[in-house]
């Protein structure tokens, strides 16, 4: 069984921002997977756009910034956590196409201190030259995001806002591209069939990935909640995979190819469990490879816990999606010194 491009949507209708600019590496972990006990591992590399300190909402602000620009917007206004990766590439990418950035920002991860309040994406936020606004919860934030629409409209300028992680139908499609992508990286190593390994927060990566995967068939998709419950991220990822089906004009497919896990997902967002640290120290020590301590150490907890559950055959393909995140990993750099000490 060969991938199906020839079954692919076009995107060609979709505006596209430009923030693009070529295939993510694609590349062999031989160490990890000894260690893993897999003989095929793949890290997506999703972490090295050069844009931003990268990460895979890049992507997904190719369409929504494309749509902004065909709409003739000067200003973007998006949301997140204090230390939301989202908000940190958004603020990059409006930087590149010269758009005024508002990030609303509200604290509802239960952490405090100088390095999660001061560091991380923080100051890249700034660097980037975003307004950032701290809100202490979502009425606060739900306030704060009137005012500044409000100021844009008195200012005399059009104001184009992006949901919290880009995750709406429209995001989508930027992971339904990483999906035609990875499979042609695959097909150029002369691989027919792989597994993919990827988070769910917000849910427009995984999203994509299932709605590519079902398209080009011979891709089965593992997904590690790392935010939501696993019945809410069940729901969530069909209606985003819905809704991105009918902006293609294509019938929405049957998930049959993904399969959803919780098990590592702790006490919940933001909040890193111990073998989130181990799965963070055990990259770092066979590849080299960073992680964060919200999404990539989450999912490649479930990973190590899938491999050692026997989820995987020793000769299958996995790939490992890395969606960035290294700043954020400094935003929790007391806690990560301790671990890595261990």
């Amino acid at each position: 069984m060969t991938f199906e491009f020839d079954r692919f949507p076009a995107l060609d209708p979709f505006p596209r921002a430009g923030l693009a600019y070529g295939p993510t590496p694609l590349v062999p972990a031989p160490r990890l997977g000894e260690a893993l006990g897999l003989s095929h591992l793949l890290l997506k590399r999703d972490d090295l756009h050069p844009l931003g300190a990268g990460g895979n909402k890049l992507r997904k602000l190719d369409f929504h910034l494309g749509a902004a620009l065909a709409a003739r917007a000067d200003t973007v206004i998006t949301f997140g956590a204090l230390q939301s990766n989202h908000a940190r590439q958004t603020a990059a990418a409006c930087a590149r196409l010269g758009l005024r950035c508002e990030l609303v920002l509200t604290a509802e991860v239960p952490r405090s201190g100088e390095a999660y309040e001061e560091s991380g994406n923080i100051p890249l936020d700034l660097l980037f030259g975003a307004r950032v606004h701290v809100c202490a919860d979502e009425g606060e934030g739900a306030a704060t995001y009137r005012e500044v629409l409000a100021e844009a409209v008195e200012d005399g300028r059009k104001a184009a806002t992006i949901p919290v992680g880009g995750s709406n139908p429209l995001g989508v499609l930027g992971y339904v591209a990483a999906a035609r992508e990875l499979a042609g990286q695959l097909a150029h190593l002369g691989v027919e069939r792989a597994r993919i390994v990827a988070p769910h927060a917000s849910g427009a990566t995984a999203a994509g990935l299932a709605l590519g995967s079902a398209v080009l068939g011979s891709l089965e998709l593992d997904i590690a909640c790392v935010s939501h419950p696993l019945a809410e991220s069940e729901q969530t990822l069909a209606e985003l995979v819905s809704g991105a089906a009918q902006l293609l004009g294509i019938d929405s497919p049957a998930l049959d190819h993904v399969w959803m896990n919780d098990s590592t997902i702790g006490e919940g967002y933001g909040i890193p469990a111990p073998e989130t640290w181990g799965a963070l120290r055990l990259f770092g020590r066979t590849e080299g490879v960073v992680l964060d301590p919200v999404y990539t150490g989450k999912a490649a907890a479930a990973l190590v816990e899938w491999v050692a559950d026997g989820r995987f055959p020793l000769e299958e393909t996995v790939v490992f999606v890395h969606t960035g995140g290294l700043p954020g990993l400094f935003g929790y750099a007391p806690e990560f010194t301790a671990a890595m000490r261990d």
